[in-house]
């Protein structure tokens, strides 16, 4: 698991790097101005489509079927599923989009009902660019369904590196020349020309493991009906779930402006963790709890323990970024966006938001892990029960919590943002705790050991107290922010591997030992 991770955690590490460049050139350019809420906003719809037929569904439905085929040495029957889901994937893709240029109108009015006039035009014209660089992106996820399946992880996760360097080629070449409104447009084309190239990178590697691929419609084989009866309850799911994001999104737009920007530019970073450590376990374990062979008894000893040694690798590097969050926070929001258009005043705005959501980044990650358990299962309904609660509590906190709570303890309007991302983490720690609950139920116990939660807890506040006090004490103010936030992320790095490795914290000592080992050579 280990290496199949660190290979997932290296191509999501580097395509989140390009990520961070890439919000860091567009915040250059667009601050938290109307044009870049439009931006935002816009990129919703498309991505609706990329998160409701990509990845996460393909990796709960397809990849557990598939990735049983190749282990059975069924190689035929798998590369039969791999063709028919790819063209069912195209084709229904490919109505989606046309569909969705011409619904744009509509959809606006359902995830910005507070955009108005030439706001309200922008957003709708590059909803409409972005659409057919959604069904890109889709097939992608096709792509990495094969790649992850046969163990092949790293191209699938570094591909995003294309996209992320198209848009910021875009950025960068007109950025000077055009207005924001004239830019964003100009910006939405670069993403539909990146997302092309993302999928061109993955294709022929996925054709050639595949082997024997070509388009059919042939649903008579009996693995492809499995996996469309997964598919459906996956997809709802995985719909309830984007519903959860779009009514943050929606109630954003109703909020003052910038109040969309911040919450993507807190997003982007709150993802980061989420990403590196939450997805690339789940990722990696995936396909190998999908081959788990022998009696009930032997699976659910099997599926324990991985769940187990994973929840640990993931709070292990999680609890520090929630707590890197909260005491260096806008120090890393500085480092990242504070640029050009995007100033200081932004900075303590996004931190605030950034604040709200580290409420939730640990069941979030948590839970990713224990959705695959089920998906590897074949369960793809008991997730979805879960996401539907989780959706009805974020409905509720969230208008709670955005429009009331601040007037109450009488905050300004601009602290509904913050309290939008506190309410989704607050619905995410309900989740987690039924998803757990429920496959205890199943498996036997599982969860994270209270000693090792503590053990966790207290250096990563030691070390992130010491480092933001060293930093806001001796570092000089009129410092770069770029340079103060490094030397904080590495005085807090090194004294929490140190604390980690000291206090015999398994997954510190085993990192530290081997960076020694491969200094000793």
């Amino acid at each position: 698991m280990k290496n199949h991770a660190i290979l997932v955690g290296i191509g999501i590490f580097l395509s989140r790097i390009a990520g961070l460049v890439r919000e860091r050139v567009f915040a250059h350019y667009f601050g938290n101005s109307a044009a870049g809420d439009a931006f935002k906003a816009a990129l919703k719809i498309p991505n609706f489509l990329q998160n409701l037929f990509g990845e996460g569904v393909l990796s709960a439905s397809f990849i557990p079927v598939y990735a049983q085929l190749l282990a059975k040495k069924h190689d035929e029957e798998a590369a039969k599923v791999a063709s028919v889901i790819g063209s069912l994937m195209f084709l229904m893709t490919s109505v989606l989009v046309i569909a969705g240029v011409f619904a744009t109108p509509m959809l606006i009015d359902l995830i910005a009902p507070g955009f108005e006039g030439e706001k309200r035009e922008l957003t709708i014209q590059i909803v409409q660019i972005l659409f057919p660089g959604t069904g890109f992106l889709v097939m992608s996820a096709w792509c990495l369904g094969i790649l992850n399946s046969h163990k092949k992880f790293f191209l699938s996760y570094v591909a995003p590196v294309i996209w992320n360097l198209t848009i910021i080629a875009t950025l960068v070449m007109w950025g000077s020349q055009q207005t924001q409104f004239d830019l964003a447009v100009t910006v939405a084309w670069g993403l539909v020309a990146g997302s092309f190239l993302q999928f061109f990178v993955q294709l022929p590697s996925a054709l050639r493991l595949g082997k024997k691929i070509w388009p059919s419609v042939d649903m008579k084989v009996s693995s492809v009906k499995t996996v469309l009866k997964n598919f459906v309850p996956v997809v709802v799911s995985r719909g309830v779930v984007q519903v959860s994001a779009y009514i943050d999104s929606m109630l954003a737009s109703l909020l003052p402006t910038g109040a969309v920007s911040s919450l993507a530019y807190a997003q982007t970073l709150y993802l980061l963790p989420v990403s590196l450590f939450g997805m690339s376990v789940s990722a990696a374990e995936l396909p190998s709890m999908s081959q788990a062979v022998g009696s009930d008894e032997e699976i659910r000893r099997y599926l324990q323990g991985r769940l187990n040694r994973g929840l640990q690798q993931i709070a292990f590097f999680v609890i520090p970024s929630v707590v890197a969050f909260l005491l260096l926070g806008d120090l890393i929001v500085g480092a990242v966006f504070q640029t050009g258009q995007f100033d200081a005043k932004n900075t303590h705005t996004v931190w605030m938001v950034l604040i709200g959501a580290t409420v939730g980044l640990l069941a979030s990650t948590l839970g990713r892990l224990y959705s695959s358990a089920f998906y590897s299962l074949k369960d793809t309904r008991t997730p979805l029960k879960f996401a539907i609660l989780r959706v009805i509590a974020t409905t509720g906190l969230g208008v709670l919590f955005a429009f009331y709570l601040p007037k109450w303890v009488g905050l300004t309007e601009e602290w509904g943002t913050p309290g939008l991302t506190a309410s989704a983490g607050i619905a995410g720690w309900i989740e987690f705790y039924l998803l757990r609950r429920s496959l205890n139920k199943k498996v036997g116990s599982t969860g994270l050991p209270v000693l090792f939660q503590f053990k966790v807890w207290a250096i990563a506040l030691v070390s992130a107290g010491f480092a933001a006090a060293v930093v806001r004490l001796a570092v000089m103010p009129e410092i770069h922010v770029i340079i103060r936030a490094v030397i904080a992320v590495a005085i807090y790095g090194l004294l929490y591997f140190g604390l980690g490795f000291a206090f015999q914290v398994e997954q510190a000592r085993g990192f530290i030992d081997k960076v020694l080992r491969r200094l000793k050579r």
